[in-house]
C-alpha cells in the first residue's frame, strides 16, 4: 500500500520535501548542466503549477552546499565542491498584486532579510539601489559571488494586464529592480529567472543581451514536469492503486492518465510531459479529476480571444515560428502566444523545413477547462434554457438528422444574453466550434479549398456536414456559395451520406432565424 502522504502536493521547498521523506523526481541532473555551462544568466518559461518554484528552492539548497540533501540524487555523485554561495531568492509569487503599492511591500519586506542576513546597513529609500548594495556587500563579505534565483518574474504584470495603472507602476519598479544584474554582473555568480514569458516592455532581457532562455531548449525540455519515463519509475505502485480503486486494469489507468495529464512539449525534440500538479493529485487523490484547471481561470485569456476577433480553430491548430510564442506584449497580447505560454496550448510537432511548429491543446483537462471558460464567453445562456439540448445537438449529429441538429441549434441560441458580444459572423463561427468540439465532435472551421474556405466541416463515422454561416444574410446565399465554390468537391468519392447547410444569423435578436439544408 502506497502512503498518499509522501505526494509533494503544494510543496514547493526542496528541503522539507527531503526531510519529510516525500516523492521527488530527480531533475538534478540539469543543475550540473547549469552550473557546469560558460552562462550565468537564465531564464524559463513554464506555465503554473509546473514545478518552477520547486526547481529554485532545489538550486537555493544547492548554492548553499546542503549536500546531505541531494544524497541518492545524480549531483550527488559529481565533483562538485558542495561550498557555500551567498543566495537571494527573490519569490514574487507570494502576493496577488491587485492594489497599487504592493509590489513595494513585497520588495521592502525581501531587503529587509537580507540585510539582516548578511549584516548590512540600509542607507537607501529606493529598492534598486538596496538590492545593488545587498549584492555587492554580500559578494565582499562572504567572498563568493551572489546567486540570485526570482521566482515568478513576471507576476506583478500578469496579474495586471487589465489596469493600465498599475502595469505601468510595476513594470517601472522591476525594470529597475532588474537593472541591476548588468551593473552588477561582476558580483554576481548566477541569476536564475522563472515566469511566464519574456516580457517586452520589461527591460531585463534586452539589458541582458547575454541571458540564456532555455525555454525552448532541447537539452532542458524536461527540467520541469514528469516524463513517462519517470512517471512508471518514480510512481508504478501509486498507479497500481490507482487501477484497484477504478476497478480497471493497469494499462488503462496508464490511457486515462495519459489521455487527461499528458502531451505537453516544450522544445523541438522535447518529450511529452505530464502535468505535475494533476497528476500527483490524481494519484493522491485516486480520483482522475480537473486539478489544474482549479489553479487558475482562463477568463482573461478568453477575453482576449473574443475582443480580438480570433478564429479559435485556426489558433488551436495552426502553425507558428517559435519567436512568434517566446515574448509577449502584456498590454497588447498575442493571443496564440498568450494560450501557450499560459499552458493552455502546446507543441504538437516542428516542421525543420519551415522553422515552424503546430500546437494543440495538450489533453482533456485542458480542453475542458479552456472550452467551457470560452463557452461561457461566447454562449453564455440564461437560466431556463433546457439542459437537455446540447447531449440532443450531439445525438443529431452523429445520427445524420441535421434538420433536428439545427432546431436544437437553434433553441440553445436563443439562451444568449443580448449584452453578450455576437457581433459578427466570425463569433458565430467561434461559438460553435466551441460548442461542438466541447461536446466531443469533431468540427474544424476555416477549412481551404481550391476556390475558397469552409465556414464549418463536421465529420462523423457515416456523415459529413458542410455549414456556411451568414450574418444578417440569407440561406439561399449561403448554398449558392458553398456550390459556386464547390466545397463538397473534395468529398465526390466519399460514400457518407453529406449534408449542405446554409445558416442565417441575425443581428437584431442575437440568434439563428433561418436555414436550409440540401442532401448528397
Amino acid at each position: 500500500m502506497v502512503s498518499r502522504d509522501r505526494y509533494p502536493i503544494g510543496q514547493q521547498d526542496f528541503r522539507d520535501l527531503r526531510e519529510g521523506g516525500a516523492y521527488y523526481v530527480d531533475k538534478t541532473e540539469f543543475i550540473h548542466k547549469i552550473v557546469t555551462s560558460q552562462s550565468k544568466f537564465y531564464f524559463l518559461a513554464r506555465p503554473r503549477r509546473f514545478g518552477k518554484s520547486l526547481f529554485l528552492s532545489t538550486l537555493r539548497y544547492f548554492f548553499e552546499g546542503r549536500r546531505e540533501l541531494f544524497k541518492g540524487l545524480y549531483i550527488h555523485s559529481t565533483d562538485w565542491k558542495w561550498e557555500e554561495y551567498p543566495v537571494l531568492r527573490l519569490d514574487l509569487n507570494t502576493d496577488r498584486y491587485a492594489e497599487n503599492g504592493q509590489l513595494s511591500v513585497v520588495l521592502d519586506r525581501l531587503l529587509d532579510d537580507w540585510e539582516r542576513k548578511f549584516g548590512i546597513s540600509n542607507t537607501y529609500s529606493d529598492p534598486s539601489q538596496r538590492l545593488g548594495k545587498i549584492i555587492e556587500s554580500a559578494h565582499e563579505k562572504t567572498g563568493r559571488k551572489v546567486v540570485i534565483l526570482v521566482d515568478e518574474y513576471d507576476k506583478p504584470l500578469v496579474g495586471n494586464m487589465n489596469k493600465v495603472e498599475n502595469f505601468e507602476q510595476y513594470r517601472s519598479q522591476l525594470a529597475s529592480l532588474y537593472s541591476n544584474f548588468k551593473s552588477s554582473a561582476e558580483h554576481i555568480r548566477l541569476v536564475f529567472l522563472t515566469g511566464v514569458s519574456r516580457f517586452s516592455r520589461l527591460s531585463v532581457f534586452s539589458d541582458l543581451n547575454n541571458i540564456k532562455d532555455i525555454s525552448f531548449s532541447n537539452d532542458f525540455a524536461d527540467i520541469c514536469g514528469i516524463t513517462e519515463d519517470e512517471l512508471f519509475f518514480y510512481f508504478k505502485e501509486g498507479i497500481e492503486e490507482l487501477a484497484q480503486e477504478y476497478r480497471v486494469s493497469y494499462e488503462t489507468i496508464c490511457r486515462r492518465l495519459k489521455k487527461n495529464y499528458d502531451g505537453y512539449r516544450f522544445a523541438k525534440d522535447g518529450s511529452d510531459i505530464y502535468n505535475p500538479w494533476s497528476i500527483l493529485n490524481a494519484l493522491s487523490e485516486l480520483r482522475i479529476g480537473n486539478y489544474w484547471n482549479a489553479t487558475g481561470s482562463a477568463s482573461i485569456i478568453a477575453e482576449v480571444l473574443r475582443d480580438k476577433n480570433v478564429d479559435i480553430e485556426m489558433t488551436i491548430n495552426g502553425r507558428w515560428s517559435l519567436d512568434s510564442l517566446a515574448g509577449l506584449d502584456l498590454m497588447n497580447a498575442d493571443p496564440t502566444a498568450l494560450l501557450y505560454q499560459t499552458g493552455y496550448l502546446t507543441i504538437a510537432d516542428y516542421d525543420y523545413r519551415n522553422d515552424t511548429v503546430r500546437l494543440k491543446v495538450p489533453n482533456d483537462e485542458v480542453k475542458e477547462g479552456l472550452f467551457k471558460n470560452l463557452l461561457n464567453f461566447y454562449i453564455n445562456v440564461k437560466r431556463g434554457t433546457p439542459s437537455g439540448i446540447v447531449r440532443q445537438i450531439l445525438d443529431n449529429i452523429n445520427a445524420g438528422m441535421p434538420e433536428l441538429m439545427m432546431k436544437n441549434l437553434e433553441a440553445y441560441f436563443a439562451g444568449i444574453p443580448y449584452d453578450l458580444k455576437m457581433d459578427n459572423e466570425n463569433n458565430f463561427q467561434n461559438a460553435i466550434y466551441i460548442l461542438l468540439t466541447l461536446i466531443g465532435i469533431d468540427v474544424k472551421t476555416e477549412v481551404h479549398t481550391s476556390d475558397g474556405r469552409m465556414d464549418i466541416l463536421i465529420e462523423t463515422t457515416d456523415y459529413i456536414y458542410i455549414m456556411e454561416l451568414k450574418y444578417d444574410g440569407s440561406p439561399d446565399e449561403a448554398l449558392r456559395q458553398i456550390d459556386r465554390k464547390q466545397y463538397a468537391l473534395k468529398f465526390n468519392a466519399d460514400i457518407r451520406k453529406l449534408f449542405k447547410i446554409g445558416v442565417n444569423f441575425s443581428s437584431v435578436p442575437r440568434r439563428i432565424i433561418s436555414w436550409k439544408i440540401e442532401e448528397r
